[in-house]
């Protein structure tokens, strides 16, 4: 019995890169390959989760006659004898893919690929051999990088995971990853990467949107080292979620914990410590003293008054609704 699949391959090259280019039906691409979805509680992958509406889209289309698409990206991952071998030695070889092993990464077709388990269709592909996981990625965000729908904050992640100098090259996205990395924080693994979620855990913002708010910090609070940005960025956020922990427990029903919020109370948090004096130690019991003062006055809903702004002339008109409300801290704020 053969516990072998076999497929006629040519080698080349896609651009510095060596590649086997050949044809296959859907049935066997799907079952001799994986995608390296990123598991945001370990960290490891970097794909983005299947979307079975944009799969099952292709699917159909599939079906359908004279439908076409461009090749299927793969790496086989390892080193021959891992699950695959090649056989031949000049432009024409032959991929034996071992019986029930998945050597294939999806580097660059997992929503085509993700519904088509059980058709024959046949589909070209082609392969890079023997990628490392770092490769995939530099190469899949490459790719992807301007793709629709491709979440940006998994990019941030990419970016987190390739960068050799983060603290350099992106502080803003080290100090959003302090946040969500830190255990006694309340963005503890609540910021959505895009890759499959930690279970249990209700998602607020994204990462891209911590990102985006901690770069106002890192701005507006130079020559700050980092590390005191990342500490007071974690002890601001601690601060909001003991005065409002209704909007961290139920975060659909606030904008607190929401891209518009975020970037309002994070303007706010940096008015804090450049009002402070320079003795004062912005911590956690002083951002308590200070939220609280405003927290109460203001409706967080999408029915309030932040409701509907968006972009970032919402984020400074929600800011400027928060300093006002610290000018006047007795009028309270219904409905705008």
């Amino acid at each position: 019995m053969n516990k072998m699949t076999t497929l006629p391959c040519m080698r080349g090259k896609s651009l510095e890169r060596p590649v086997l280019l050949g044809f296959a039906s859907a049935r066997v691409l799907h079952g001799a390959s994986f995608a390296d979805v990123l598991d945001e509680a370990s960290g490891r992958g970097y794909q983005r989760r299947l979307n079975s509406r944009h799969s099952l889209d292709f699917r159909r289309y599939a079906q359908r006659p004279e439908s076409t698409t461009i090749p299927l990206t793969f790496n086989l991952r390892g080193s021959d004898g891992d699950g695959w071998s090649l056989q031949g030695g000049g432009e024409g070889v032959i991929l034996n893919l071992a019986r029930g092993a998945k050597p294939l990464a999806q580097v660059d077709c997992q929503h085509r690929l993700g519904h088509l388990s059980d058709l024959d269709v046949e589909l070209p592909f082609m392969t890079f051999v023997g990628l490392t996981e770092r490769e995939e990625m530099e190469i899949f965000g490459v790719i992807n990088g301007k793709a629709k729908g491709l979440s940006n904050s998994l990019l941030d992640f990419h970016d987190a995971q390739l960068c050799a100098d983060l603290a350099s090259e992106k502080p803003e996205l080290l100090v959003a990853l302090h946040l969500k990395n830190e255990p006694t924080s309340p963005w503890y693994n609540r910021l959505d990467l895009g890759g499959n979620q930690v279970s249990g855990l209700e998602r607020r913002a994204s990462l891209r949107t911590m990102q985006k708010a901690c770069r106002i910090l890192t701005r507006r609070l130079k020559p700050r080292s980092l590390d005191d940005v990342a500490r007071i960025a974690h002890d601001f956020w601690l601060a909001v979620a003991m005065v409002m922990p209704d909007a961290f427990a139920k975060p659909r029903g606030s904008l607190v914990t929401k891209g518009v919020g975020v970037y309002a109370l994070t303007e706010l948090a940096a008015d804090f410590v450049l009002e402070a004096a320079a003795t004062a130690r912005c911590d956690t019991a002083h951002f308590a003293a200070l939220v609280g003062d405003i927290a109460p006055l203001l409706d967080w809903s999408s029915d309030g008054p932040l409701g509907g702004l968006g972009g970032e002339g919402g984020a400074r008109r929600a800011a400027d609704i928060l300093r006002e409300l610290r000018r006047r801290p007795r009028l309270a704020v219904a409905n705008g």
